[in-house]
């Protein structure tokens, strides 16, 4: 029963984007359309003034040549899921960001328990949702077994994208071979298992371009924020590629990540290395960088997705002043960081 009211809360987005189709619905089809909610509570909301409903609205961005408007601001599920939290703490996590407009859904198999969590959610939302997840192999023979559990976990026969996980690490001739990884998604595209193929990681930004020279790539997501632009600075050599060629680019790790990076990914009151004062600029950074649609943040509660969604409806780009001291202090910081997501080349 807890679960039952848990799910019912967690996609209120489908209501309220349902109740502003138009008039012409008539009440019939409008309850057909609100399925994860009430209809009392939904009947009761149709008298909100278009006004009410540009305040709860989260911006959205094409992302790319996909051509989707996907939200802002993604969740990100690593944190929770390998935290890890039980199942209905987690539903609580991500709904509080579904119900709120996020839309992009970034998850993977390695992320603990992440898939389990949100296999409870999807299905309620799932049109309204660009739910993505990864293979971590160059394999595809591994590649296939992710897939299938992939989509086992999270009650969907289909992803809209699948990302080539830390290509930064990968073997880039392995992941091209006729067995490769990329040979299998491709193949998976043709058959509507997934919409979009895609490449992240953390590390290596020429193995990004080589692979976005195959043209075979939609989407990239990589480490991107005021500090590793000093490091990594996946913004100069990769970025520029990606534009190029029109594909969507999602940054991570934008509040710079966890304080002593993936060794306290199950520690997540160590906080995250960006103070609390600087988080709504770091999110900006990121989705002020030209061709980013997307800033992905994994919340490791409740309060953090919440706050994490007040960022994104607040986001406004950068002035100048702020850029300024915003990159000045990363510049410091760089130093104290380091290559701690692995080589750089």
């Amino acid at each position: 029963m807890k679960n039952d009211i848990i799910l019912k809360q967690s996609c209120s987005l489908t209501v309220r984007e349902s109740l502003w189709q138009g008039d012409a619905m008539d009440r019939r089809e409008f309850l057909k359309k609100i399925g994860c909610a009430g209809a009392g509570l939904a009947l009761a909301a149709v008298g909100k003034q278009a006004s009410a409903r540009q305040v709860d609205e989260m911006p959205k961005r094409v992302l790319g040549r996909t051509n989707e408007k996907v939200s802002i601001l993604g969740l990100g599920t690593a944190p929770a899921g390998e935290g890890p939290v039980d199942v209905q703490e987690g539903i609580k996590i991500f709904g509080e960001a579904i119900d709120r407009g996020v839309t992009y859904i970034d998850t993977a198999r390695i992320y603990g328990n992440a898939e389990e969590i949100l296999g409870h959610l999807i299905p309620k939302c799932r049109e309204k949702l660009f739910v993505v997840s990864k293979v971590s192999t160059d394999n595809a023979e591994r590649a296939e077994r992710s897939l299938a559990e992939s989509l086992r976990l999270l009650k969907t026969d289909y992803l809209d994208l699948v990302h080539i996980h830390s290509i930064g690490g990968k073997n880039i001739d392995r992941v091209l071979a006729k067995d490769g990884a990329l040979e299998y998604l491709l193949k998976q595209k043709e058959a509507g298992k997934i919409r979009f193929i895609g490449i992240s990681g953390h590390n290596r930004p020429p193995n990004f371009v080589r692979m976005l020279k195959t043209d075979q790539i939609d989407v990239i997501m990589c480490v991107m924020n005021y500090a590793d632009r000093n490091i990594y600075d996946f913004e100069s050599k990769v970025l520029p590629e990606a534009r190029k060629r029109n594909v969507g680019c999602v940054a991570m790790k934008v509040y710079t990540g966890i304080k002593g990076g993936f060794r306290n990914h199950r520690s997540g009151y160590i906080g995250c290395v960006t103070e609390p004062a600087y988080l709504p600029n770091a999110m900006a950074y990121a989705l002020d960088l030209e061709g980013v649609s997307v800033a992905v943040v994994g919340p490791y509660t409740v309060e953090q997705s919440i706050q994490n969604v007040q960022f994104a409806r607040k986001y406004k780009p950068l002035s100048n002043e702020q850029r300024t001291s915003l990159l000045e202090h990363g510049r410091k910081l760089a130093p104290s960081l380091g290559p701690r997501y692995g080589a750089i080349t």
